[in-house]
């Protein structure tokens, strides 16, 4: 087989697939519906956990709630797929919130680091970050 014929094979094979995984909603991105929903997923993670408040981002993509013994629990929304953590002042090495009111979350995990988290109302990021109960304005910078 010539190399033309191989590299128009291959060419045509790599679009195809990213096409069928494009068509099958490979590439949607989940959204929470409402506080109940949240609430739902985090529950299928940590049945044992009772959210007496939730905040959901702009975006519809995460869910804040707040947990007992100063903890708060998260919902992220990772392609189609929810990520969920229970947060402690521990586990944080950055936060502040912007003059657009949106949250600047660092966290120590490895496995995800947090990211710029923006809320309707400003009161929301600032009661978040008073429950996540660590400010570093330095962090604002960073993120600039």
């Amino acid at each position: 087989m010539s190399l033309p014929v191989l590299v128009a094979l291959v060419v045509f094979g790599i679009a195809l697939s990213v096409a069928a995984v494009h068509f099958t909603g490979g590439t949607r991105t989940a959204t929470l519906a409402d506080a109940d929903q949240a609430s739902s997923r985090f529950a299928e993670d940590f049945p044992d956990e009772v959210a007496t408040a939730v905040r959901l981002t702009k975006d519809d993509r995460t869910a804040f709630l707040d947990l007992e013994r100063g903890r708060t629990g998260i919902v992220h929304s990772i392609g189609d797929c929810y990520l969920t953590r229970i947060v402690t002042a521990s586990d944080i090495v950055g936060l502040d919130v912007d003059d657009s009111g949106a949250i600047l979350l660092k966290l120590a995990d490895f496995t995800w680091k947090g990211g710029r988290f923006a809320f309707a109302d400003r009161r929301d990021a600032e009661t978040v970050a008073a429950a996540l109960g660590r400010h570093s304005p330095s962090l604002a910078k960073e993120a600039a």
